[in-house]
């Protein structure tokens, strides 16, 4: 998780948080943390950024809607975050 921007660790957490979530719910969810608009543009290339690491896996909802689950490989990286950011902040 080290190799991931702020952004992507977000988008993870969001993920890990959620079942199943679509880009959409993705999308929502990361705009009332940063009280701004996020653009697809921004969004989606960096939702494929955590899926080709494997923190992610995506899936098909329908034809037109995607939705994104979190790996083990993903779990393991937000523990392994959480240990090394518990040193340093109670």
């Amino acid at each position: 998780m080290d190799d991931l921007t702020g952004f992507q660790r977000d988008l993870l957490y969001v993920i890990a948080g959620a079942d199943q979530p679509s880009g959409q719910d993705v999308k929502e969810e990361i705009e009332q943390y940063y009280s701004s608009e996020i653009n697809h543009g921004r969004l989606y290339p960096n939702l494929d950024t955590i899926v080709n690491k494997e923190l992610v896996e995506k899936g098909q909802l329908d034809r037109r809607k995607n939705y994104y689950a979190i790996t083990g490989e993903g779990e393991q990286a937000i523990e392994k975050r959480h240990e090394w950011v518990s040193q340093y902040v109670d």
